[in-house]
């Protein structure tokens, strides 16, 4: 977790994003630990929105380190249409590696945005590093060219039914 901190500081810093423009979440932080990430000048997110943050028209970069499939796929439902993907851009667990292990049936199923946006995500992955193999291990970046979106069918953008995960057997998210 460190060392995800430290690279996340980094990265702003590196983009020029001012700290109080980067929110946190995570349900497991503890008061120390929010207090921690609060000094740095982050801030908190109130409630566990389970990864259904709204990008309101901004360009938004989500950094999402080892999250459950589950929450990569609340965060595109909840911004599911050409314009708010292509302001998008996920550092997170690699769609093709979650592509790779999952039945085609099961993330179908349970993964339904993951799935039909994987053919138009352009996604490169983080260099691995043997002293931080475990950090970022299957770390890739995400990013949905609008010239790729608008190449979906209508069908797919008509599809908007909020995921529940009812016969999802390992749902790696804490609910609300």
């Amino acid at each position: 977790a460190r060392e995800q901190l430290a690279f996340l500081l980094l990265l702003l810093e590196e983009l020029g994003v001012p700290p109080g423009r980067c929110s946190l979440f995570d349900p497991v932080f503890s008061e120390r630990e929010a207090a921690a990430l609060r000094e740095l000048g982050q801030r908190l997110l109130p409630e566990n929105e389970e990864g259904k943050h709204s990008i309101e028209g901004s360009a938004t970069l989500f950094y999402m380190v080892h999250c459950g499939n589950a929450l990569y796929n609340n965060l595109l439902w909840r911004n599911w249409a050409p314009e708010p993907l292509s302001k998008m851009v996920i550092i997170g667990n690699s769609f093709k590696g979650i592509d790779e292990r999952l039945l085609p049936r099961i993330l179908k199923r349970d993964y339904s945005y993951i799935a039909k946006v994987l053919d138009v995500t352009e996604e490169v992955s983080l260099p691995t590093h043997p002293q931080y193999l475990d950090t970022f291990s299957d770390t890739s970046i995400h990013w949905f060219p609008w010239e790729k979106l608008k190449e979906l069918s209508p069908e797919v953008w008509d599809s908007v039914e909020e995921p529940t995960y009812q016969d999802c057997d390992n749902l790696e998210i804490i609910r609300r």
